[in-house]
Order: structure tokens, then C-alpha cells, then sequence
């Protein structure tokens, strides 16, 4: 009996660790279209100003999210303690469940909030900075390494990732690589070590994000570091670049789409998903962002990709599939 719970517990896990992948291919599929986005919005408006508005765009619409999330939890807990439902939560252990209460809750939140809300706007800002220095293709592939630097960090951090995860990584790399470089282009210039700087900062936000998760609510997060990143950004924006209105006007339709569905709906994907999934497979996943960039490229700009662009494609979507692949449960079936 014991061995069929443990069987039945191990399916529940693997099935919650193939929806999460997925909602993180969705995450990497948001922000791979939001390249055109962004390339549209840059030329527009500055760095800090894109930022700070993608930012408070993206907190609006999480607000909303926030609100109608309680209230539906609310509803239901209710309804659960009127009818006597069995097991149902108290009236105190209600609102723990989807809003902080405790000193403890609200100071996980906010020292969460703070260092992803830090961690992710450097990331973004050397992004931003070192793109203009280098090429979009080179930019794309070092921002990805991300995938590369996560493993690396969690081996410091007491993770111990399977082999086949590095079988992975490699996979994940070579794909990278045969889709964003072109032939012979191996120079490092400042714009990339700019670059470089900002995939370990992506690095470092999704290992802080596997650190909190475990102990916050994921769109509360979500909410809390697009504040810092929105706040630091419009302070900035304010002393260095001074925007007109009619600027900000003219970029709307670009900032409404990093900032509801790039910043509000994917890194809400992303903190939630993140939630139980090993943080290598995540950060893998995530780097999908440049297969779905260079196909939105492809669809909407009229770019083309060439037979080794690709395969890149492929390979990158071989590396995700293989790292949730049961082969433990192969071999059982004799496959």
C-alpha cells in the first residue's frame, strides 16, 4: 500500500513539474514576441522611461489580478467554513492563504519584493544599455547563458543537478548558439560584457525567486518587484531623460504589451511556476524566449531564418522536452 502512495505521489509530482515547464514555455513565448515590443518602444522612448512605464503598467494590471484573486478565494473559503466542508481552513487560516498577515509573512514579501525587484531592474538596465553596443543576435544568445550561469550558482547554493540536466544545458547552449551567432562572430566587445552582466543578474532573480516562492504568494511577488523596478526607474527617468507626454503617447501601444503581458502576466508565470520546479530546468525553459523572438521576427518583421537557425529552434525544444522526460518510468514500460 505504502509503495502504491509513493507511486501515486510521484505521478502527482511529475505531472505538476511538466504544467509548470509549460507555463514557463508560455512565460518564454510572452517575452520572446515582446522583442518587437520592445524594438519598437526604444527607438521611441529611453531605457528608464520604457522601463518605469512598462513598470506601473505591469503593477496596474497585477492590482487588478490581486483583487479579484482574493476575492474568489474568499468566496470559496467562505462557503467551504458555511457548509461545514471537511477540513475546511478557520476564519483566521482564510485570509493566510492568499493575503500576508503575520510579521513574518509581510517581512518575507518585502525583502523578497526588494531583491528581485533590484535583481531584475540591473538585469534589465545592462540589457538595455549593452544591446545598443552590440548586435540584437549576440544580445540574445549571452542574455540566454543565463541557463548555463543558474546551474553553476546552485552548486554554490547546495543543488546538486542530475547529469541529464547538464545533457540539457548543453543542448540548450549548442541550439543558442547555431540560432543567434552568426559564422565566425566570436568577438567580445563592451557592449557584451554588458550583456554578460545582465544574464548572471537574470541568473541571480531566478534563484532568488526559487528562495521566496516557498513562502510568499507568487503574484503578490510579482507585484512587489515590478514596484521597485517601476520606482528606481521613473526617479531615474525623471532626473536623466525628462520624457515629453507626447513621446510616452506615441510608445503606448509598445509599453502596454511589455507592461501587461511581458512584465505582468509572464514574470507572474514565471514566479508561480517556479514554485517546486528544479531552478536549472527552469532558467531552461525560460531561455526559449530567443527560439519564439527570432520566429516572431520571422512572422512579424519579415525576417528570415536560415537551416542552421533552425536546428538551433529544434535543438533548444529537444533540450526542454528530454529534461522532462521520466526514464525511470521508460525503462519500467521497456521502452
Amino acid at each position: 500500500m505504502g509503495t502504491e502512495n509513493e507511486e501515486k505521489d510521484r505521478k502527482m509530482d511529475r505531472k505538476q513539474e511538466i504544467i509548470h515547464t509549460l507555463l514557463l514555455v508560455l512565460a518564454a513565448f510572452i517575452w520572446g514576441t515582446a522583442f518587437v515590443a520592445q524594438s519598437v518602444g526604444s527607438g521611441i522612448v529611453g531605457p528608464f522611461t520604457f522601463l518605469a512605464c512598462r513598470g506601473w503598467i505591469g503593477l496596474l494590471f497585477l492590482a487588478g489580478v490581486i483583487r479579484a484573486n482574493d476575492t474568489i478565494q474568499y468566496k470559496r473559503m467562505r462557503r467551504a467554513l458555511q457548509t461545514g466542508a471537511a477540513g475546511a481552513a478557520s476564519g483566521s487560516d482564510v485570509a493566510e492563504i492568499f493575503r500576508p498577515v503575520t510579521k513574518a509573512q509581510r517581512k518575507s514579501l518585502l525583502l523578497g519584493s526588494l531583491f528581485c525587484g533590484l535583481a531584475l531592474f540591473f538585469a534589465q538596465l545592462t540589457q538595455q544599455i549593452g544591446i545598443a553596443h552590440t548586435t540584437t543576435a549576440k544580445s540574445s544568445f549571452i542574455t540566454a547563458l543565463y541557463c548555463i550561469i543558474v546551474p553553476v550558482l546552485s552548486v554554490f547554493l547546495g543543488h546538486r543537478p542530475h547529469w541529464k540536466v547538464w545533457t540539457c544545458v548543453v543542448m540548450g547552449v549548442i541550439g543558442l548558439y547555431l540560432l543567434c551567432m552568426k559564422p565566425g562572430e566570436i568577438g567580445f566587445g563592451f557592449g557584451d560584457l554588458l550583456t554578460l552582466i545582465s544574464s548572471f543578474l537574470f541568473a541571480v532573480q531566478i534563484l532568488i525567486v526559487d528562495h521566496v516562492i516557498k513562502r510568499v504568494d507568487g503574484i503578490r511577488l510579482s507585484a512587489g518587484q515590478l514596484f521597485i523596478m517601476a520606482f528606481i526607474s521613473t526617479w531615474v527617468m525623471i532626473f536623466v531623460e525628462r520624457p515629453g507626454i507626447e513621446l510616452i503617447c506615441q510608445a503606448l501601444p509598445s509599453l502596454i504589451y511589455a507592461g501587461v503581458f511581458s512584465s505582468g502576466i509572464a514574470f507572474t508565470l514565471q514566479i508561480i511556476a517556479q514554485q517546486g520546479l528544479n531552478p536549472t530546468i527552469a532558467s531552461l525553459a525560460m531561455c526559449l524566449e530567443s527560439v519564439f523572438g527570432a520566429l516572431a521576427g520571422w512572422a512579424l518583421q519579415g525576417q528570415s531564418l536560415a537551416g542552421r537557425e533552425l536546428f538551433g529552434c529544434v535543438l533548444m525544444f529537444a533540450a526542454i522536452v528530454y529534461s522532462q522526460v521520466d526514464l525511470k518510468s521508460l525503462k519500467k514500460k521497456g521502452v
